[in-house]
């Protein structure tokens, strides 16, 4: 017995052996699923492979970059609109700030002799001064932000309308040496998006002005406890948003090289919020994600260039559109149930 007794204690066992390389696997894969980004991650790439088998013009060159001209703008907008739906609220008026700004931008250069750089600065200070406006109303004077920015929505229409005289104009000879920057060069709207998408994504998730965000939105009474001003949260969220839609705006401008009274309005805008929504951000306020948005802004420029290749009319696109948003918000709902029961 006591040779029994020493030769276990002598023995040195081995190292039992890891999880097998399945678990791991499903471990991973349960890792993926649980983010909000995975499910339209998934999604962009079913439309990808299914639109190349359809089409091989698909993924030439010219049609990606064409995507990505149709991505970018949505994208930017739509990376405000996550910081104002997270905390809570909503901005309507983007879009018209999206087709002011390059107007100002050519009143400043052609007009009053400012410098391109100068004049972009210009606009997007005037666009932060709307955002600004719109978070007084809805902070201050304790309006809907619905209601507040649907009215600065016919305000910034008409002030374009009524100084542009409803014409379109060019782009200032002046600027013609950094339009390549700012949107004329092939990829330039992407990387600007990417470059947006990365910083918001990190201020979102990493920062104090990102969680002071979250619970701004998910918990009001909890957060003004805590010592969060949440009003200036909130007015700081509309001004990036509209900063983020005056820029978009130029970067579209310098694309097309003309700078329209039409462009944008409420149709950019809605398709920031569906992008937004259909990539993990839920309406009611308190979650989101930046990268999910930039997602749903590809799954519906995949979509839309998707259906010319094939040859779908166009008419059915609002179809689909409508049914993502509201198939996006009942998982969100459904998927936030799991998460607070810890499935």
């Amino acid at each position: 017995m006591s040779e029994t007794i020493e030769n276990s204690v002598g023995k040195v066992r081995p190292p039992s052996p890891g999880p097998p390389a399945r678990g791991a696997l499903r471990t991973g894969a349960d890792a993926f699923l649980r983010r909000r980004e995975a499910s339209i991650l998934l999604v962009a790439v079913a439309l990808f492979v299914y639109f190349r088998t359809a089409s091989d013009v698909f993924l030439t060159n010219d049609n990606l970059v064409n995507i990505s001209q149709v991505l970018a703008p949505a994208a930017i907008i739509a990376v405000g609109q996550v910081l104002l739906l997270v905390s809570g609220e909503i901005d309507l008026s983007v879009g018209m700030v999206f087709t002011l700004a390059p107007f100002l931008m050519h009143y400043a250069i052609d007009y009053y002799g400012a410098y391109p750089i100068v004049a972009i600065a210009i606009a997007l200070a005037a666009a932060s001064a709307i955002g600004f406006v719109n978070g007084f109303v809805t902070v201050v004077l304790k309006v809907p932000s619905f209601v507040a920015t649907l009215g600065t929505l016919f305000v910034v229409n008409g002030i374009t309308l009524t100084t542009s005289h409803a014409y379109p104009a060019e782009i200032p000879p002046a600027a013609v040496g950094i339009e390549g920057w700012f949107g004329r060069a092939p990829w330039a709207e992407l990387i600007w998006a990417v470059l947006i998408v990365a910083f918001f994504h990190v201020l979102l998730t990493r920062t104090r002005w990102g969680l002071h965000t979250v619970a701004v939105g998910g918990n009001p009474l909890g957060a003004s406890e805590a010592g969060i001003r949440a009003g200036r949260i909130k007015i700081g969220n509309f001004m990036v948003t509209s900063v983020l839609g005056a820029f978009a705006g130029i970067l579209e401008a310098f694309r097309v090289q003309s700078i329209d009274p039409t462009a944008g309005g409420t149709g950019i805008m809605f398709t920031a919020v569906a992008a937004a929504v259909i990539g993990g951000t839920a309406l009611a306020g308190g979650s989101g994600t930046v990268i999910g948005a930039f997602l749903g802004a590809l799954v519906l420029a995949v979509l839309g260039n998707g259906f010319n290749l094939i040859g779908i009319s166009a008419n059915p696109f609002n179809l689909i559109l409508g049914a993502a948003i509201l198939i996006s918000m009942i998982s969100n709902v459904y998927l936030a149930r799991l998460r607070r029961a810890g499935r």
